[in-house]
């Protein structure tokens, strides 16, 4: 029997990992791209790779780096995949105004790299692509909510990087014939993402604050509204894309927005704690150009690919906080340990 095969770049990141255990429960062999470092960076991909049955055998990772046209072209045209899904990127947005250069050839670049790579592929027999567009792209917004005829307003590196690679997917869609898709997602999160990121941010603190292991939490805008969901719902989207007849683009958004102050003060009350005692702004979190609103319109995704979000804002903070605690518990733990 026919195994489908897989690649994802940035399989080690947040969506990369629950991708990997979508593909891998639907019978997939699962290929990753991963970044060669001198620490490895698998550890969302742990109970994948080290776990029993299948696992060990339906996950492979493969040292490479979008910026390396050669190697992204070799690990393609070998692998011969049926479905490529390009996740990986520096997703940062702050980051990306101190590295604009780096966040172009990975964000931008590296796009073109392995779209090139799929058309050569393409030339032989068929796969399909997933392009990682982001709601960034809206960035100083023409109307609310945003949908896929919404004009692009970036506002920052990252998102200038994603503008490009979106429009080079429909470029090589329409040029070469590619089933190439591009899912516009809005921000979605869980216990895997980064903790740089705001939302993760607050819930890692939040936590460590309720164990006696930090004072206080340092933000920038709390203003800003975003529409938030959950990622394992979100990479269902994803595998919902390239299951279809014909490639097309598409927002991926729970439709209500929500804003920094207010994922403050539900993480903050589930864990009984006055978030104002602890809770400073500071202007150096602030970005040089900001995006004050994001909400997405997901009525095509809903009649198209019949997807739909499952998980609540309230529950996804539930999720985040509970897990963190569990982390801050056992940090607690570690340290009276130490200091007996």
């Amino acid at each position: 029997m026919y195994q489908r095969r897989a690649l994802i770049t940035g399989i080690t990141g947040q969506d990369g990992s629950y991708l990997a255990e979508w593909l891998i429960a639907k019978g997939y062999q699962v290929h990753g791209l991963v970044r060669r470092a001198s620490t490895p960076n698998t550890m969302r991909l742990r109970h994948l790779l080290e776990g029993t049955g299948d696992y060990g055998s339906q996950l492979q990772l493969h040292s490479g780096d979008l910026a390396d046209a050669g190697t992204v072209a070799q690990l393609v045209l070998s692998l011969e995949p049926d479905e490529v899904y390009n996740l990986g990127a520096q997703s940062h947005v702050q980051v990306s105004f101190e590295q604009p250069e780096y966040t172009a050839n990975i964000d931008a670049l590296g796009t073109l790299r392995l779209l090139e790579a799929v058309r050569v592929l393409h030339r032989h027999r068929e796969v399909r692509y997933y392009q990682a567009s982001s709601s960034e792209m809206f960035g100083k917004v023409h109307e609310t909510p945003q949908s896929e005829t919404t004009p692009f307003h970036p506002r920052s590196p990252y998102a200038c990087a994603k503008v490009f690679s979106h429009y080079q997917t429909i470029n090589y869609r329409e040029a070469f014939g590619l089933h190439a898709s591009n899912g516009i997602l809005f921000n979605h999160e869980s216990p895997r993402r980064g903790e740089n990121f705001v939302t993760r941010k607050i819930t890692r603190a939040a936590t460590r604050i309720h164990q006696g292991l930090q004072d206080s939490l340092s933000l920038g805008n709390l203003d800003a509204r975003r529409d938030w969901g959950y990622a394992p719902d979100f990479v269902e989207a994803m595998w919902l894309m390239l299951q279809q007849d014909e490639p097309d683009d598409y927002v991926i958004a729970t439709g209500e927005t929500h804003s920094v102050r207010e994922f403050l003060e539900l993480t903050f009350t589930k864990l009984g704690l006055p978030w104002r005692n602890y809770v400073r702004q500071d202007e150096r979190h602030l970005r040089p150009c900001e995006v004050d609103l994001l909400l997405g319109d997901a009525r095509k995704a809903r009649e198209k690919l019949h997807w739909a979000p499952r998980t609540t804002f309230e529950e996804l903070v539930a999720i985040m906080v509970e897990s963190d605690q569990r982390i801050a518990e056992e940090e607690s733990y570690f340290l009276r340990r130490k200091a007996a």
